[in-house]
């Protein structure tokens, strides 16, 4: 019986995994560096309660009809099982595409990945599993990661971003020719760091929008009340992200009541630091403290 290995537990190896069900003719197992599911679409949760989540990576989801084609299926799957649902809260700045529609989801933006995994039929995922070499062995592809034995498979799939795919080590690196290489090379990504900030029942944010673009800001790029976002009347949590450097947006944090003092909120309950390379939980008393045992972890 084969092995398939899918490396990557965000959006693409989620979906990977669950169109290998019945397809591989063996065991499908899906490896991923972080604590959990979700990658690029990551939603962090309250300590102190689970049910007070913010979307820290895609804030909602976009179908175009002119290009959906056979996707379409995959929308009204996510639609049908209420992962997924209409975003009707209003977006101020957001620019509208003729015959396109926005969904948002009401568990969390990670929940999308999580459905997939879920319905992967029976595949094994497992977290904190950093791959850092691929290499041939007896016809068999020998995957080596931070911690634990080596193990082989018949077949690897990578879905994580590019450039963690060129620092891996092994016969990989051979087989990735020169022009491959420049190609993927050539892939440019523009980060974006989040905070989660986590408010107490009953606090009032008072603005006519559930999210809002930013124009004219050198730091925020994008606000969203969460709960506000997905139609949900419960404890309220604000997320923003911003495109500066981690070291600029860090300061801008070690002061606790420059984050929220402009609007005149009271402040909030718990915080959540995420940019592409670590995440960092911020509690009320502003003391900083890792959220992942490797800095590379996100």
């Amino acid at each position: 019986m084969s092995r398939v290995l899918v490396v990557g537990a965000g959006l693409s190896g989620g979906a990977c995994a669950w169109l290998l069900r019945g397809a591989a003719p063996g065991r499908v197992t899906v490896w991923d560096k972080a604590r959990g599911a979700g990658g690029r679409m990551s939603t962090s949760r309250a300590a102190w309660d689970a049910a007070c989540t913010a979307d820290l990576g895609a804030q909602y989801v976009t179908r175009e009809t002119k290009r959906a084609g056979r996707c379409c299926s995959f929308y009204e799957e996510l639609l049908c099982h209420g992962i997924l649902k209409p975003l009707t809260a209003p977006v101020e700045g957001m620019v509208a595409k003729e015959g396109s529609c926005n969904y948002m989801a009401p568990q969390g933006i990670s929940s999308v990945v999580k459905y997939y995994l879920n319905q992967s039929a029976g595949a094994d995922v497992f977290y904190e599993q950093h791959v850092t070499c691929i290499s041939l062995r007896d016809g068999k592809w020998e995957v080596s990661r931070k911690t634990g034995p080596p193990e082989q498979f018949d077949i690897v799939i990578l879905t994580m971003p590019v450039p963690q795919i060129l620092q891996l080590q092994g016969d990989i690196v051979n087989i990735i020719n020169e022009s491959q290489k420049q190609q993927l090379e050539s892939v440019s990504y523009s980060s974006r760091y989040a905070l989660g900030l986590f408010y107490e029942a009953g606090t009032r944010i008072d603005v006519p929008w559930a999210a809002q673009y930013i124009t004219d800001n050198p730091c925020i790029r994008f606000i969203s009340i969460d709960n506000k976002k997905r139609n949900i009347v419960r404890l309220l949590s604000k997320a923003w992200r911003t495109s500066r450097k981690a070291d600029t947006s860090h300061l801008f944090l070690e002061d606790g009541s420059r984050v929220h003092s402009h609007s005149g909120w009271k402040g909030p309950l718990e915080v959540i630091w995420s940019y592409p390379h670590a995440r960092f939980d911020i509690r009320s008393s502003c003391n900083i403290r890792s959220c992942s045992q490797d800095p590379d972890v996100m």
